[in-house]
């Protein structure tokens, strides 16, 4: 079933979307499925991060497939130890919080992988993929054991993930590339 792609597309094309099957575990979060590359005019892209947990228990594989398989391109990864400076600049909202000095010793407590995934409706579908740490067929839902170690930061708006990716990686790190799919995917 094709849904329109949402209004920051405008008339330039649309996404294939497919509706899940509610309520089935093991299953990705009911909802529209966007998959792959899009022209230039319709590529969306999102900062996703990979926290100490989740490297630290090896779950990057898991959680790279996860994003492969939705059909999404990824354009940039790096494996990082994150500073001080750079968690204080990702989560500033959350400074005055009283659990902040526990997110900056988390976040700064060993190795993470940032990357940035590109693709139609790519941080609305993320969000969804991420979940929370209750709700199965999620990535937190299937694989995070407590609600202070999520396995992974996801942009939670198109601005927001501008801003983060600009945070984690320079221009000239995000790899420009095309994707053979693309006509399989959008029949553009």
């Amino acid at each position: 079933r094709v849904r329109p792609a949402g209004a920051a597309m405008g008339s330039l094309g649309r996404c294939l979307a497919r509706s899940l099957p509610r309520g089935q575990p093991g299953l990705s979060p009911p909802g529209p499925r966007c998959y792959g590359s899009a022209p230039a005019a319709l590529q969306e892209k999102t900062l996703v991060v990979a926290k100490p947990d989740a490297v630290q228990r090896r779950l990057l594989g898991d959680i790279i497939q996860r994003f492969e398989r939705r059909g999404f391109k990824l354009v940039a990864m790096k494996l990082l130890q994150a500073d001080r400076r750079l968690v204080d600049r990702h989560y500033e909202q959350l400074r005055l919080k009283p659990f902040y000095p526990a997110l900056v010793a988390y976040m700064t407590s060993g190795p993470v992988v940032a990357m940035v995934w590109e693709g139609c409706d790519v941080v609305r579908c993320t969000r969804a993929m991420v979940g929370d740490s209750g709700s199965a067929g999620t990535i937190r839902g299937d694989l995070s054991v407590h609600i202070t170690r999520n396995l992974v930061h996801a942009s939670d708006s198109v601005e927001t993930a501008q801003r983060e990716i600009g945070f984690w990686f320079r221009r000239d790190e995000l790899v420009a590339w095309d994707s053979r799919d693309r006509d399989n995917i959008y029949g553009l």
